[in-house]
Formats: structure tokens, C-alpha cells, sequence
């Protein structure tokens, strides 16, 4: 295994680990608040943790595969990340208009604004390791993987902004109204994702051919 795969999968493992303890703190501090953007924040953890677990897919035992069978599982991880995007914002929506429309107002979380702090730190650095090593193996899938740790990153800040506003001022529209701009960014960074769809070209990779698909 060439030293970029190894640090992939790394990254890939590291992102399974922290998100799936943020988006059980999210989920609790959500539920316990009555706070959609935490809800949708540990939904959006969830989701990164199935994108690790799709690279890992992606990047498991490379030594084994025929060139066929890796050009397969780069397309399969693409659109597996792909269509996670689309997932989450069709949730976040629904919830966001449904807090708005009923008027239901979430109780001031600290513990919110302070997963949201953890995240706004950690999510750009693991963002640009992510990028960088995709560029790096010419890898579409981990590239796309990157950019659902900057909505991510983005996503917090929106979530410290939505938060402190109902903490601070007691501001409660902005908890679903800041997740209805995220939805916007989450469709778009799936499109995008989606149509990345393309094979690894890294010299560890090999020179594969072009798809007829493609």
C-alpha cells in the first residue's frame, strides 16, 4: 500500500471516529433542546461517517483489485457521496419548514455552541488533508469526500450562528431559518459530486483508460 492510500484510509478512519461522537453529542443536545440545526448538524455527522466508511470501501486492499474492478468502486464511492448530500438537505429542509411553520421554538443549547466551536476547528484541517491527498492520487471520490468536511465545517459555522443567536438574543427563527441556506449548499455540493464522476488517474493508481460511459 502506497504511503497516499495509507493516509486516506487514516483520514477515513479518523472521520468515522469523530463524527460518530458528534453526532451522538449533536443528537442529545438537539433532542434535548428541541433544536432542528443540532438535529440536522449529528444527521450531517452521520452522513460523513458513511463517507468514511465509503472510502475506506474505496481504498481497502487496492493490491488485490484488477484495474476494472478499481475504476468500479471509484465510480460506485462518487456516487455513494454523491447522493448523501441530497439525503441530509431533503431531511433539513422538511424539519426547517416544519419548525417554522409551527412556530416551534428550541430552548438556548451551550452545549450546541460548544460541539459547534469543536467542529468549526477540527472540519477545515481535516478538509484540507483530505483534498490535498485526493489531488495528490487524482482520486474524484476522496476529493468529494473533502467537500462534504467543508459543508460540514460550514454547516458549524452556520450552527454557532443560528445558536448563539437564540442563546444570546432568544432569536429562535434563526435555528431553521440558517439551515434553509444550508440546504442550498448541500444540494449544490451533491450535484457537484455527482458530476466528478470520473477515474482515479494517480500514477499509484495506474493509467486506466477511459470508461465508455464516461
Amino acid at each position: 500500500m502506497t504511503d497516499l492510500r495509507r493516509r486516506a484510509l487514516h483520514l477515513a478512519y479518523f472521520t468515522i471516529a469523530y463524527n460518530a461522537v458528534e453526532c451522538v453529542l449533536a443528537l442529545v443536545a438537539g433532542a434535548w433542546a428541541g433544536s432542528i440545526a443540532l438535529v440536522g448538524f449529528g444527521l450531517d455527522s452521520l452522513v460523513e461517517s458513511l463517507s468514511g466508511g465509503v472510502m475506506i470501501y474505496r481504498f481497502a486492499r487496492h493490491a488485490t483489485l484488477s484495474p476494472a474492478e478499481e475504476e468500479r468502486r471509484e465510480r460506485r464511492a462518487v456516487k455513494i457521496v454523491g447522493y448523501t448530500f441530497f439525503i441530509l438537505a431533503a431531511y433539513v429542509l422538511y424539519e426547517s419548514l416544519e419548525k417554522l411553520i409551527f412556530q416551534e421554538r428550541p430552548a438556548p443549547s451551550l452545549l450546541g455552541i460548544l460541539i459547534a466551536l469543536a467542529s468549526i476547528i477540527v472540519m477545515p484541517v481535516l478538509f484540507a488533508l483530505k483534498y490535498r491527498t485526493g489531488k495528490s492520487m487524482g482520486s474524484a471520490s476522496l476529493m468529494a469526500d473533502s467537500k462534504q468536511t467543508l459543508a460540514c465545517a460550514m454547516l458549524s459555522v452556520a450552527l454557532l450562528i443560528g445558536l448563539g443567536l437564540n442563546y444570546w438574543f432568544g432569536i429562535w427563527q434563526a435555528d431553521p431559518v440558517i439551515d434553509l441556506v444550508i440546504v442550498a449548499l448541500l444540494i449544490r455540493e451533491g450535484y457537484q459530486a455527482l458530476k466528478t464522476e470520473k477515474l482515479c488517474s494517480c500514477a499509484s493508481c495506474g493509467s486506466l483508460p477511459p470508461s465508455p460511459e464516461a
